[in-house]
């Protein structure tokens, strides 16, 4: 299975959740930088009380200005950015008894000036803290077509995928055809809506759950999600 997605900081646990389901995470870092998107700013929740929260961002630079790319956005001051990061989440975050996990996450970051690179590491720190054991490629280093369906499906289709998840989101736009040509099944990936943890899956970053509950807990909730779309897929 495939997932395409931007690189986010520290990613929603619904993006996390579906990276979590693949066995590829294929970066989108070749797609116009936005703005008023995530690859540089998360919506950190209190711990005790998610309506509460705040948003963690950091100011970047735009050497093309609104053309720019995700790959090509350069983080003002990489230094004060990293020790932003690091006050805000332990404010946040420094209280809870996983604060262990969540102090190695950060740990994993690099001091890249990159957007891209800090978004992508933050990413992969969190997966790889629930165990996860997928691999990563990133979209710039592989040709595509233009058109948006048939680049997607050019991408699942170089990394070998059976079934391309896309989000609610991307459902919104998405033309299955250039999947079928290569007979890739498009498999819409779904988060719960009834359970507490995954109320504000789709709105703040997923460090409050990890937080929250831990990393063989947040494990657990992800790795039911995995087996729930994998038996859709084939059903």
């Amino acid at each position: 299975m495939c997932a395409i997605h931007q690189p986010n900081l520290f990613p929603r646990l619904s993006t996390l959740a579906k990276l979590f389901t693949a066995d590829w995470w294929i970066v989108l870092d070749d797609v116009q930088f936005a703005r008023r998107d995530y690859q540089h700013r998360a919506r950190l929740a209190a711990l005790d009380d998610p309506a509460r929260q705040q948003w963690l961002t950091l100011p970047t630079h735009l050497p093309h200005g609104r053309p720019t790319l995700i790959s090509q956005a350069r983080l003002v001051d990489p230094h004060r950015s990293c020790r932003t990061v690091r006050l805000l989440v332990r404010q946040y975050y420094g209280r809870s008894p996983y604060w262990g996990a969540v102090s190695e996450v950060l740990d994993a970051l690099d001091d890249s000036d990159r957007v891209a690179d800090l978004a992508r590491a933050s990413t992969i720190a969190l997966l790889s803290a629930l165990g996860w054991t997928g691999k990563v490629r990133d979209s710039s280093e592989i040709p595509t077509r233009k058109g948006r369906s048939e680049r997607l499906a050019d991408l699942a289709a170089a990394v070998g995928s059976t079934h391309y998840l896309c989000g609610t989101g991307g459902l919104r736009y998405l033309d299955a055809g250039p999947f079928d040509a290569r007979g890739i099944p498009v498999l819409p990936f779904h988060t719960p809506v009834d359970d507490p943890l995954w109320r504000w899956a789709r709105r703040f970053s997923s460090l409050w759950a990890l937080s929250r509950i831990g990393p063989d807990a947040l494990a657990d909730q992800l790795a039911a999600q995995r087996e729930a779309h994998r038996c859709g897929a084939d059903a």
